[in-house]
Protein backbone atom coordinates (compact mmCIF):
# COMPACT_ATOMS: atom_id res chain seq x y z
CA UNK A 1 0.00 0.00 0.00
CA UNK A 2 1.01 3.75 -0.72
CA UNK A 3 2.65 5.39 2.42
CA UNK A 4 2.74 2.44 4.15
CA UNK A 5 5.31 2.55 7.42
CA UNK A 6 7.41 -0.28 6.87
CA UNK A 7 10.03 0.52 10.02
CA UNK A 8 10.40 2.29 13.08
CA UNK A 9 12.85 2.92 15.30
CA UNK A 10 12.90 5.15 17.99
CA UNK A 11 15.38 6.94 20.83
CA UNK A 12 13.40 8.94 22.75
CA UNK A 13 11.23 9.55 26.47
CA UNK A 14 8.08 7.64 26.47
CA UNK A 15 9.03 5.37 23.44
CA UNK A 16 6.55 2.71 24.53
CA UNK A 17 3.55 4.88 24.79
CA UNK A 18 4.53 5.80 21.01
CA UNK A 19 5.95 2.83 19.38
CA UNK A 20 2.37 1.20 20.39
CA UNK A 21 0.49 3.20 18.18
CA UNK A 22 2.86 3.45 15.06
CA UNK A 23 3.05 -0.50 15.46
CA UNK A 24 -1.11 -0.96 14.96
CA UNK A 25 -0.59 1.45 12.57
CA UNK A 26 1.58 -1.14 10.93
CA UNK A 27 -0.31 -4.49 11.39
CA UNK A 28 -3.13 -2.70 10.50
CA UNK A 29 -1.39 -1.95 7.06
CA UNK A 30 -2.77 1.78 6.93
CA UNK A 31 -0.44 4.71 5.51
CA UNK A 32 1.28 6.86 7.57
CA UNK A 33 -1.48 9.71 6.85
CA UNK A 34 -3.43 7.69 9.80
CA UNK A 35 -0.98 8.90 12.09
CA UNK A 36 -0.62 12.76 10.62
CA UNK A 37 -4.28 13.34 10.19
CA UNK A 38 -6.28 11.91 13.19
CA UNK A 39 -6.49 13.70 16.75
CA UNK A 40 -4.61 11.80 18.97
CA UNK A 41 -5.50 11.67 23.03
CA UNK A 42 -3.46 14.05 24.75
CA UNK A 43 -1.53 15.25 26.73
CA UNK A 44 0.96 12.56 25.05
CA UNK A 45 4.07 12.13 23.69
CA UNK A 46 2.44 10.11 20.86
CA UNK A 47 0.69 13.21 19.51
CA UNK A 48 3.82 14.32 18.20
CA UNK A 49 3.23 11.81 15.35
CA UNK A 50 1.10 14.45 13.55
CA UNK A 51 4.01 16.50 13.59
CA UNK A 52 6.69 13.74 12.40
CA UNK A 53 4.69 13.04 9.51
CA UNK A 54 3.00 16.17 8.43
CA UNK A 55 6.65 17.05 6.94
CA UNK A 56 5.95 14.52 4.58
Amino acid sequence: MKGEILGCSLLCHAVGEIISTVQMVMQAQMPYTVLRERVLTHPTITQGLNLLFSKL
